[in-house]
Formats: C-alpha cells, sequence, structure tokens
C-alpha cells in the first residue's frame, strides 16, 4: 500500500476525517474558528512605525516571533519524514516547537536534528499522564536527557473523547507508523482502567517539584484551573480545548482566554491554541493577553501537502501576515497588543478580583 498522501490511496477520506475531526458533533470544532473570526480589529493610524519587528519573551526565554507549532501525534502517518520534516522547519522559521509523546520519531532524534540551529525557537516535549508518578517522570526525564527545554503535560485527556467522524471512517495508522516513544507502555483496555489513573492535582505538584524541566499545564479552559495550575507548581499555563477533539461543546479557546487571563494576573505565562488560522488570529490572540500562540491542523495540512517546505511556507505566510497586520493596528512589536485593538466587548475580560476565590468555585 502507498502513502496515505498519493491520490489513488484509499484510505484518503479515512486520513483526512483524523486529521480534521472533533468530537462529537462538531460544535466546539466550528467554534474554534469562527470565535477568532467573530472579532474585530480596531487599528490606530499615524503611529511611527520605525524598528518594527516581531521579537517577543514567553517567561524569561526570548523567541524570534510568538508562534509555536502544536504537538501532533503520528505525524508519518502525512509524510513520510513525519516530525523531523516539522522540526526541522519550524527551527528554520524561528517557531516554537512541542513533539508529541505519540510522535513516530524518537524524541532523541528530534533533539539532534533541532538544538543545533541557533535561530530556533523554544523545544518541548509533550507528554499525557502515563499511569503512575514515577512512569510520567521518567519520560520527563528521558527529554531533559535529550536537550529539551520543558515538559507540557496534558491534563483534558484522562480519556479520549468520542470522535464520531474518525470512528465512522474506519481509520488505522499505517503499517509502520506508531507511538515510538512509548512502546514499553501497557495500555489500559477498558474505561474504568483509565479513569482509575487519572491524575490529580496531587500528581501534578509532586511531578513539578521533581521535573528537572518546568512543566506546562495543557487544557487550561476554567480561570479556577488557571488559578490552581499555578498554586501546583506549573511554570506556565496553555489555553486549549485539544483542538475540539475531546468534549464537544465546550467553549471555544476564544472565549475562554480573557477571563483565564484575568485569573492569572501575570502569575505565569500563557499560551493559546485552537482555530488559529490566519495572522490576524495571532493579533487577536496577543490583544486578548496571550503570551504566544500555537497551531495545529493548519501546519499538519502543510507538512502533509509538502513536508518541510511546505510547513516552512505556512509558517512564513502566518509570521508575515501577523508582521503586517501589527503595522496596519499601528503596532511595531507583538508586545503592544491590547484589548483596546479589539472592537466590542464580545470576550471582555472580568475584573481579576472576580476570580481571587476561583479555585472554591470549581466543580469537585
Amino acid at each position: 500500500m502507498g502513502h496515505p498522501m498519493t491520490p489513488d490511496n484509499d484510505a484518503l477520506p479515512a486520513w483526512h476525517a483524523w486529521l480534521e475531526g472533533g468530537a462529537g458533533d462538531e460544535v466546539t470544532l466550528r467554534d474554534n474558528e469562527a470565535a477568532w473570526q467573530d472579532l474585530r480589529l480596531r487599528p490606530r493610524v499615524l503611529h511611527s512605525l520605525a524598528g518594527s519587528q516581531l521579537r517577543t519573551t514567553l517567561g524569561d526565554r526570548a523567541l524570534p516571533h510568538p508562534l509555536f507549532m502544536a504537538p501532533m501525534a503520528h505525524q508519518a502517518a502525512l509524510h513520510p519524514q513525519g516530525e523531523s520534516a516539522s522540526a526541522l522547519a519550524a527551527a528554520a522559521l524561528g517557531a516554537g516547537y512541542v513533539l508529541s509523546c505519540q510522535a513516530s520519531t524518537p524524541l532523541e532524534d528530534i533533539a539532534r536534528l533541532v538544538l543545533a540551529d541557533s535561530g530556533r525557537g523554544p523545544l518541548w516535549f509533550q507528554l499525557h499522564w502515563l499511569g503512575s508518578r514515577n512512569a510520567t517522570l521518567a519520560l520527563i526525564q528521558r527529554a531533559a536527557a535529550a536537550g529539551f527545554e520543558a515538559a507540557v503535560l496534558t491534563l483534558d485527556a484522562p480519556v479520549q473523547g468520542f470522535r464520531d467522524r474518525e470512528r465512522a471512517s474506519g481509520f488505522v495508522l499505517p503499517a509502520g507508523v506508531s507511538s515510538v516513544n512509548l512502546t514499553d507502555r501497557p495500555v489500559p483496555t477498558s474505561l474504568s482502567a483509565l479513569l482509575a489513573q487519572a491524575p490529580t492535582w496531587h500528581d501534578l505538584a509532586w511531578l513539578t517539584q521533581h521535573s528537572p524541566l518546568p512543566v506546562w499545564a495543557k487544557g487550561i479552559l476554567h480561570p479556577g484551573d488557571a488559578v490552581l495550575a499555578a498554586e501546583h507548581g506549573a511554570s506556565g499555563l496553555i489555553v486549549s480545548n485539544h483542538g475540539a477533539r475531546q468534549l464537544d461543546t465546550v467553549l471555544a479557546t476564544a472565549q475562554a482566554l480573557p477571563d483565564i487571563v484575568a485569573a492569572n494576573a501575570g502569575r505565569l505565562p500563557l499560551v493559546v491554541d485552537g482555530g488559529v488560522r490566519r495572522g490576524t488570529d495571532v493579533l487577536k490572540a496577543l490583544a486578548l493577553g496571550a503570551d504566544a500562540v500555537m497551531l495545529g491542523r493548519p501546519l499538519a495540512r502543510a507538512l502533509a501537502t509538502d513536508g518541510a517546505q511546505g510547513v516552512a511556507r505556512a509558517l512564513r505566510q502566518l509570521v508575515d501576515e501577523l508582521h503586517i497586520a501589527l503595522a496596519l493596528c499601528g503596532l511595531t512589536q507583538p508586545g503592544q497588543a491590547r484589548s483596546a485593538h479589539l472592537a466590542g466587548d464580545l470576550f471582555a475580560p472580568k475584573s481579576a478580583a472576580a476570580f481571587v476565590n476561583a479555585k472554591n468555585s470549581r466543580l469537585e
């Protein structure tokens, strides 16, 4: 059987459903994009644009620009070079790169490819809770030994969401594509077994205390959870609904972002993903209070279409779009974007004071 991206491959519809599908009726999948589109920019004119540039910071890390490639599993199902191609392209364009623990390429190979590039963005490693503290810590230690700069712990997937479109397609990974960094990990076969292994805030606190890498909390949608993540040792927050692949009808990340920014009150650096498609979307995310933005599906499509060159072209266009959008709003750097550059109060943040006791309002 040929590679899934060949035009005559009978598996192409199933492959498409795997990449493009979301959970349930895909309400949130549509909302993720629509929420950014519904926001309107409010430009300022006649501001000096001399010295315009995209450099910014994320915590204490300098970035060439605020774009990251989000973690995505099994990229060799999209292109024969898989994560090697996308990581090289991200490094060449100065974008941050987050390798999935379900990558089809050994994490050490990706580190060797990327770390030598002096102009690269951050190199992070994403992982799920692996059923026990020691197993999860061991994988982070392996990533640290390879040279990764941070661990991203996905919090919103104790079980996999019900993905109707993917299930109906009958998609299976191509032969030879697997989670090569998890080959020694037994996978629970029942829902009850998965739920029994689901992590708690106590587990996050333990992990952040023992991890050799800073641990970012990914999958935050509630302001109370942003507060709790900070209190339990997280080094950063990623506002995410898992690309709308977990729980359908949750709010779009653009809708969740303002309240989380208010609750966080600048304590932790903050990244957002979900539905970002254009440089104008990136600018809107920055104006709502994000420090950086992750993109998944657009770069996965580019990888499937033309490998590393496709990802590089897509990133180049996004970087250029952001630079132009900043200039047309009268801004010379990403850190200048504010909510005043957005029209209306569709996602107006609440007062930070409203979330002083947000942790006490969470559902137990």
